[in-house]
């Protein structure tokens, strides 16, 4: 069984499923609602049509995007890939992020069993995996919807009432799930978070990010600061992994800047997707900037949370457990 699953490239593993597929997911994402709404926000600040028009294409591409996304992850074969258009549309429409994600884990591993395994291929692996993918979406989608709807507005809901100590709960969850092999961006568009809730998640996120970057200056120069700053600080948990006490200082540091985010400055992200992704490719400040009018006290705030505050604060945390030996020279080197 083992070798047929193989030979079939069915891998049934929690990264495969739940680091490598979700995290796809969440570019799929990223290629279509995200830059969708980018496009909307140049719209309503320069009044051009045509941003609005590739505002809406991308938009509704959004479920065929998640799907061929987290098919791709799991090694879909064309016929397969391309059927899954249909499946994320449908899967989008009734049980959003999290219904494709189920949906489509479900229809890529039937069509790899069933491709090529008939000489009438072109009709049966399509029907297989749209028929399957129909089928998961019609039972779990709108349950799925009603939960995580549910969950998130529970999330909100709390933040707004407790701002401070939600403020300190989401931006620190969110902001390790960030540099975990795990998708904090999936989470956060499942979940729906924006509002409050999500201007703590970019927080928690900006602090990992901007703040390993920083810290790790001195191993890795200006290389390390785009690569960490820009891209992902899920690039030090090798690193992590030999010496936990380098994970520290940021996540001290999220614990601040989220409620600095929720009870002074009452920053708001209004992208979902975007509320998980910190300051890879600027997506979380754009999140921000998209969410709200930003007059000059909320700029300076965005600015401080999101850049300021964790390349300040992360080498003051970092310097005591440096003179303590916990962290090391060297402890924070990538190989870049």
């Amino acid at each position: 069984m083992s070798g047929f699953l193989k030979k079939r490239k069915i891998e049934i593993s929690f990264k495969r499923y739940f680091i490598d597929a979700l995290g796809a997911m969440a570019m799929g994402l990223f290629a279509s609602l995200l830059i969708g709404t980018i496009f909307g926000t140049i719209y309503d600040k320069t009044g051009i049509q045509f941003f609005a028009t590739m505002k809406e294409y991308a938009v509704a591409a959004q479920g065929p995007a998640m799907a061929i996304a987290v098919a791709a992850a799991l090694e879909a074969p064309p016929l397969v890939l391309l059927s899954m258009c249909a499946v994320g549309y449908g899967a989008n429409s009734l049980g959003g992020p999290l219904g494709v994600f189920c949906a489509v884990v479900v229809a890529t591993e039937l069509g790899k069993l069933f491709y090529k395994t008939t000489k009438v291929d072109i009709i049966v692996t399509p029907t297989v995996v749209i028929a399957s993918g129909t089928a998961i979406t019609l039972l779990t989608g709108p349950w799925i919807a009603k939960i995580m709807t549910a969950a998130g507005k529970l999330i909100m809901t709390c933040t707004e009432l407790q701002p401070f100590l939600m403020g300190i709960l989401v931006s620190v969850l969110v902001g390790i799930a960030l540099t975990l092999p795990i998708s904090s961006a999936a989470i956060c568009a499942t979940l729906g978070l924006v509002g409050l809730a999500g201007g703590a998640a970019t927080a928690g996120c900006c602090a990992q990010m901007v703040g390993f970057a920083v810290m790790s200056f001195k191993e890795n120069g200006f290389g390390g600061i785009i690569a960490q700053g820009l891209g992902t600080s899920m690039l030090q948990m090798g690193n992590i992994m030999k010496n936990p006490r380098i994970w520290i200082p940021p996540i001290i540091v999220s614990a601040i800047t989220g409620p600095v985010a929720t009870c002074l400055f009452k920053m708001e992200n209004g992208i979902a997707v975007a509320s998980g992704m910190g300051t890879c490719g600027l997506v979380g400040p754009i999140g921000v900037l998209a969410s709200q009018n930003m007059d000059s006290s909320r700029m300076i705030g965005m600015g401080l949370i999101c850049f300021v505050l964790p390349a300040v604060l992360t080498p003051v945390v970092a310097h005591p457990l440096r003179k303590l030996r916990w962290i090391k020279p060297g402890d924070l080197k990538l190989d870049l």
